[in-house]
């Protein structure tokens, strides 16, 4: 006779478990959270956070993404809202806060309609009927951009918009000109086809950051391998060479039978005359500089030097390819076989010091399609911070010149996006029409907290973009370098169409995969491992 009355047990004693309503408000207050992190960075009245390692080390930022990468974020609701900020980097490049934040909010008006026994399945729905249209009102109040010439003022804007509130902007201006004049010299000919990963970017610690440049060849953190071969070469011919400038060494089970000085002196004979062989052929091409991806030996060094060829060794695969791209020459990897038609060209290899780093610089190149951009800084932190702020704004010019796209600025594209779905909610039946109410809500959660960051009333502000919006006057938004509502068009105020599309996806997709979630089982760990909201120093952790 069995015992009916004994008690089931699944899983382990030590497995952590939250089911159903608990779950759901646990994962909802993590990413509330992590959204309240971030929030006071928006826009260019946004404040910095400083962010300290177990080791001491800081980081000084603003920037979304970087933020959260280097929180300790134990929470797991909490790194899926994380996650969003890095698919936003990796695919825009920028708009990393605004999608965090339109994430967090999203769930945080999910919790009122949970509140009203609204099942998660029909706010899911709901939420994915508006963002659906969401998409198409962003298409219909967006601007197309030529991709002629006489755009060039009007990318420079895109970028100075994403560098404002960085530490970059005095010098925002003179930023924006050099990622426009980058950007469009990479871009391939009749085509819109850009690679950004040829643009190299190096940070020199000393002078301002108004001493940036962008140099139009391609910049090495090497210097030559002797001191005697010169420094500068004018009108330089360049081998790019990825095999070793060196004789391979004989593999370990090789065996070499000598039995006489002579055999010796005939084996090491024919080592030198296989270097000098390579040498020649590289000076016969008319080369007079080479960079190599491996290494070069002490004898090939001594001849490249009395033949008064530069050269540096152990040159990196990127920059051996970005090499390639800006002088035109060809990677060679059959020493025997260099000829001129594989050397590259341009005015200058020069050996520069700055700061106590030696630079190579390779510049002067005739239409190169690869480019360094130099940035110059008081301290390490300040350069850091200017470099995220150049990358921010490479990725919004990459965008706009890729979809021809742009969106005005200061709030103006959520407050009349909220408003049509407002419209467009009153065609529907059911409860899934207060779940696009509560979509358009959330991205009012925009407007109202780059009103908060600059100190401004944010229900007036918001009220009165709403009242100008309902009157027709959809291109009305903040603008906060002085602080009035005004046409942000004219203002210049815009952004890449694809920042917001973005944001809008990636937000309403982690929301509805997080609203999904009605039971988290926490295994392998102690009793008490699970990090229950309210606890933040426990669930958000320190910084790594």
């Amino acid at each position: 006779m069995t015992n009916s009355n004994k008690p089931v047990i699944l899983m382990p004693e030590d497995i952590q478990r939250l089911i159903g309503k608990d779950a759901q408000r646990n994962n909802i207050a993590a990413a509330k959270m992590v959204a309240e992190v971030v929030k006071t960075t928006l826009g260019p009245k946004g404040m910095d956070k400083m962010l300290v390692s177990p080791t001491n080390e800081i980081v000084v930022t603003n920037d979304g993404v970087t933020i959260l990468n280097e929180m300790q974020i134990e929470h797991p609701a909490a790194k899926m809202v994380a996650e969003v900020a890095r698919t936003q980097e990796s695919e825009i490049g920028d708009g990393t806060t605004s999608a965090v934040m339109i994430a967090g909010k999203l769930l945080e008006n999910a919790e009122k309609l949970l509140d009203m026994k609204i099942h998660p399945t029909v706010i899911i729905k709901g939420y994915q009927i508006a963002a659906k249209k969401a998409q198409e009102i962003l298409k219909e109040i967006s601007f197309k951009v030529d991709n002629s010439q006489d755009n060039h003022e009007l990318l420079k804007q895109i970028a100075m918009t994403a560098m404002t509130g960085k530490c970059a902007e005095d010098a925002k201006e003179k930023l924006a000109e050099i990622i426009v004049e980058a950007v469009k010299q990479i871009k391939i000919d009749q085509t819109n086809d850009f690679n950004i990963d040829n643009i190299k970017i190096i940070k020199i610690k000393g002078e301002s950051i108004k001493d940036s440049e962008l140099i139009f060849g391609i910049v090495l953190e090497k210097d030559k391998i002797s001191h005697e071969m010169p420094s500068e070469i004018k009108g330089a011919r360049i081998a790019l060479i990825d095999v070793p400038l060196e004789l391979k060494n004989p593999e370990i089970d090789t065996k070499i039978s000598i039995s006489s000085p002579e055999q010796l002196q005939g084996f090491l004979f024919h080592e030198e005359q296989t270097i000098k062989q390579i040498v020649k052929n590289i000076k016969d091409s008319g080369a007079n500089v080479v960079f190599c991806q491996k290494g070069i030996d002490d004898f090939a060094q001594y001849l490249l030097t009395k033949e008064k060829i530069y050269a540096c060794r152990r040159v990196a695969r990127s920059d051996i390819e970005k090499l390639s791209k800006a002088t035109g020459a060809k990677i060679i990897s059959n020493l025997r076989e260099i000829t001129p038609f594989e050397i590259g060209n341009s005015e200058y290899v020069k050996e520069i010091r700055h700061s106590g780093n030696v630079l190579t610089y390779v510049y002067g190149c005739q239409n190169p399609k690869a480019l360094t951009i130099l940035i110059h800084g008081g301290t390490e932190h300040v350069i850091d911070e200017v470099e995220r702020a150049m990358k921010d704004g490479l990725g919004d010019v990459f965008c706009v010149l890729k979809s021809g796209l742009i969106v005005l600025g200061g709030g103006s594209v959520e407050i009349e996006l909220s408003r049509r779905l407002k419209i467009f909610s009153q065609s529907l039946s059911g409860r899934e029409r207060l779940a696009v109410e509560e979509f358009a809500n959330a991205l009012e959660f925009i407007p109202l907290t780059l009103a908060e960051n600059a100190g401004l009333d944010p229900i007036d502000i918001l009220t009165e973009l709403k009242s100008l919006h309902d009157s027709g006057q959809i291109n009305t938004g903040l603008n906060l370098f002085t602080d009035k509502i005004e046409d942000v068009l004219k203002a210049r105020i815009i952004e890449p169409y694809n920042i917001k599309k973005q944001a809008i996806d990636s937000a309403s997709e982690v929301a509805t995969m997080i609203l999904r979630i009605d039971d988290v089982i926490a295994s392998g760990g102690k009793k008490g491992n699970m990090k229950y909201a309210g606890e933040m120093p426990d669930y958000l952790g320190g910084l790594s």
